[in-house]
């Protein structure tokens, strides 16, 4: 049965996960703005994927048979100035919810909430992947800088990704 605690930590989950989901948007935004619609589809695709976490995490407590608490979101930042600094955000925004699901899998542990445990690791995983994948961008705008050539072979390959419906496996 899941603790009191875990469940209000979870609920705070979802609306970091939806919170990310508008900031994402934002930022998929202000690429448009820029005609960097390479961009804008990467950071709309990782909106959408947090919609998905947000939902991950609302099925499991509606399965774990307790209230969904949901709260106001609130407005994301949108004073954004370039590419990379966009970027720098995303990661230092992704660290920030590594450091939260962290939390959640300690407090789980912590709660003897061990199905609770076992259900975060997912998150664990992904928060590897959401850091490196930012990492890897951050990495490819510092080698190549903001020149126009490099944006657009940047933009290029943002373009390519597609969204994949995130599952809880």
């Amino acid at each position: 049965m899941i603790s009191e605690n875990v469940k209000k930590i979870l609920n705070e989950q979802i609306n970091k996960e939806f919170y990310s989901a508008y900031l994402y948007l934002a930022m998929s935004a202000f690429f448009d703005n820029m005609g960097l619609y390479g961009f804008a589809n990467w950071t709309k695709v990782q909106a959408r994927e947090e919609v998905d976490h947000g939902m991950i995490i609302f099925d499991y407590l509606v399965d774990q048979n307790t209230n969904i608490e949901l709260k106001q979101i609130d407005v994301p930042d949108t004073d954004f100035k370039s590419p990379m600094q966009v970027f720098e955000k995303i990661l230092e925004h992704e660290k920030y919810v590594t450091s939260s699901i962290d939390a959640i899998a300690h407090l789980s542990l912590e709660e003897c909430d061990l199905a609770s445990l076992n259900f975060i690791n997912w998150y664990l995983k992904e928060q590897i992947e959401e850091e490196k994948n930012t990492g890897d961008i951050i990495t490819k705008l510092k080698l190549f800088g903001d020149e126009q050539a490099s944006l657009y072979l940047i933009n290029k390959e943002l373009a390519k990704r597609e969204y994949k419906k995130h599952e809880y496996s």
